[in-house]
C-alpha cells in the first residue's frame, strides 16, 4: 500500500507572510520639467538634432549620425519619454492622484492646491 504523507502549513506560515515589510513601491517617473517653455525647448534641440543628423549623411556621411546621441540627452531619454514629459509638464497642478484601500484615482486638484502651484 502506497500512503502519501499530507503536510499541512505551518501554523505560523501566514503571520510570517504578514509581517515581513511589503517592497516599497517604485517611484513615479517623474519626466516634467519646470515650465512649458523649457519642456518646448528641450523638444525642439532634440528633435532637431535627431532631424539634422538624418538630413545631414549625404553631405557630412557616417559622422552626422553622431548628433543623434545627443538628442537623447535633450528628451531625458527617448522622445516618448519627452511626450510623457509634456503631458506631465501640461497637467503639473491641475490633477491630483488619491489612492486608498489599493485603488487610486486621478481627480482635478483643489483650487487651493493649483494657487500653491507645484512643489519643488
Amino acid at each position: 500500500m502506497n500512503t502519501v504523507n499530507a503536510m499541512k502549513p505551518a501554523q505560523g506560515a501566514k503571520t510570517r507572510a504578514a509581517a515581513e515589510p511589503a517592497e516599497p513601491a517604485a517611484p513615479a517617473a517623474n519626466f516634467a520639467s519646470t515650465s512649458l517653455p523649457r519642456h518646448l525647448a528641450r523638444g525642439a534641440i532634440g528633435f532637431g538634432l535627431i532631424v539634422g543628423s538624418i538630413a545631414l549623411v549625404p553631405v557630412a556621411g557616417p559622422a552626422a549620425l553622431l548628433a543623434a546621441p545627443l538628442a537623447v540627452i535633450a528628451f531625458r531619454g527617448c522622445p516618448t519619454c519627452w511626450m510623457v514629459g509634456l503631458a506631465q509638464t501640461i497637467s503639473r497642478g491641475r490633477l491630483e492622484r488619491r489612492c486608498a484601500d489599493g485603488v487610486c484615482t486621478l481627480t482635478a486638484a483643489h483650487p487651493a492646491a493649483r494657487a500653491a502651484g507645484p512643489s519643488r
